[in-house]
């Protein structure tokens, strides 16, 4: 299982998209949503409309969820199966990443169920990705993210590329993806990879 974990900061349809293109390869997926994020599926993909989950964004989508692969738990269930180290998940992916968030990650502030589950993915050196946006970063920002890195979380920001040739937003919101499912050594075809012909 992986658990998607989307906060309240610009660029939702990262986590959004990242949780569609693990349950399109047939991986589990757990996803947990705070307020804010759900707030800002109105916000940056469906002006019209209001959310209360993330299964109410893709029955909208039409991404099947049918199967026993998605689950979605709530940001305050802390009796969820994910925020105990004796239930097995393969890794976490916080993407995005708000810095209130990111500063809680790296506080061991483990008050809501995203914090919990990252708190036991790197208690259990599992892996955790951290999809940070901001910019500029400040220092504080910046020592967060390296205090995290030295605990063994990988920080991936959501960097675009050029040099295969993106001609919509979705080749760049799918690069950022396909580096992730590269970090989770999950094979894809999102982006043509550098030297490939």
């Amino acid at each position: 299982m992986i658990v998607v974990a989307i906060t309240g900061a610009s660029g939702v349809v990262y986590g959004i998209r990242l949780a569609e293109e693990l349950l399109a390869c047939g991986r589990r997926t757990a996803v947990i949503a705070t307020q804010t994020a759900l707030a800002l599926f109105k916000q940056e993909m469906y002006p019209d409309r209001c959310f209360h989950s993330v299964e109410e964004l893709f029955t909208l989508r039409s991404i099947d969820l049918s199967s026993e692969l998605f689950v979605e738990y709530a940001n305050d269930d802390l009796f969820a199966p994910i925020a105990s180290g004796s239930f097995r998940f393969d890794a976490i992916v916080v993407a995005p990443c708000s810095m209130k968030t990111l500063a809680q990650l790296a506080a061991g502030l483990a008050d809501s169920l995203i914090t919990r589950a990252f708190d036991v993915a790197i208690k259990e050196r599992r892996k955790a990705i951290v999809v940070p946006r901001e910019t500029p970063f400040s220092e504080i920002h910046l020592e967060n993210m390296l205090r995290l890195s030295r605990a063994g979380a990988i920080i991936l920001p959501p960097v675009p590329a050029f040099y295969f040739g993106p001609q919509t937003a979705d080749d760049m919101i799918n690069f950022v993806v396909g580096k992730i499912f590269n970090v989770l050594n999950i094979e894809h075809h999102l982006f043509r990879p550098w030297g490939s012909s």
